[in-house]
């Protein structure tokens, strides 16, 4: 049966995160918090030698952290989709999106069949998507995972997650930098989407 390679501890943060003992790498900061599309800065990164790998595909009720971040009912279901990003042939970064029921309806039906093409930069390619505010977590190694290209993860692991709203519909999605990931650069920029105004709160 899979199960995922990271799990969040405790609540996601927004910025500053003085509160915490441990901090993010310096390196790792500005990929963290960057506001464009992940999927084209991890391309111009890896010269274009990037691909998906799907991980699990599967309607399901999300958890109930993410339920209450998306807003949705205890026995709600929506389309849970993990997938690796892969630069020069490496995991860079596990993804994980939940995707509603009620988002993928009408014009956005289309990302209910997305095989291994990337969530991120088709988001970022409509013009009707808002992005809320980007709140990070130290996610803790799934010990009951046996993906074997993630055998040698560290036990922490630092992600990111925000949610996006297109056509008034919102998608939780969240992207955890792996071992492999040593960018030695910010970012590639590329424009953002509408950033959602911060209601209080992680999103």
């Amino acid at each position: 049966m899979y199960q995922p390679p990271y799990e969040p501890v405790g609540d996601w943060l927004g910025q500053p995160l003085e509160s915490l003992h441990r901090q993010p790498p310096a390196a790792l900061m500005p990929w963290l918090l960057h506001p464009g599309s992940l999927t084209a800065a991890l391309k111009h990164l890896s010269d274009n030698r990037f691909r998906v790998e799907v991980l699990s595909q599967r309607w399901q009720q999300p958890d109930l952290e993410e339920r209450r971040a998306l807003g949705l009912r205890d026995r709600s279901r929506a389309l849970v989709r993990e997938v690796l990003l892969c630069g020069r042939n490496q995991p860079w970064v596990y993804a994980r999106s939940v995707l509603p029921l009620r988002s993928l309806q009408g014009k956005s039906r289309y990302l209910r069949s997305l095989d291994n093409r990337p969530l991120g930069e088709l988001l970022f390619s409509e013009p009707e998507i808002r992005r809320g505010p980007i709140v990070l977590n130290c996610l803790r190694r799934n010990p009951h995972c046996r993906l074997p290209q993630l055998a040698a993860e560290n036990e922490r692991a630092w992600g990111r997650r925000s949610t996006f709203w297109l056509r008034d519909k919102p998608l939780l999605v969240s992207e955890t930098f792996l071992r492999a990931f040593e960018p030695g650069a910010a970012p590639f920029a590329r424009a953002a989407a509408t950033e959602e105004p911060e209601k209080g709160g992680s999103p």
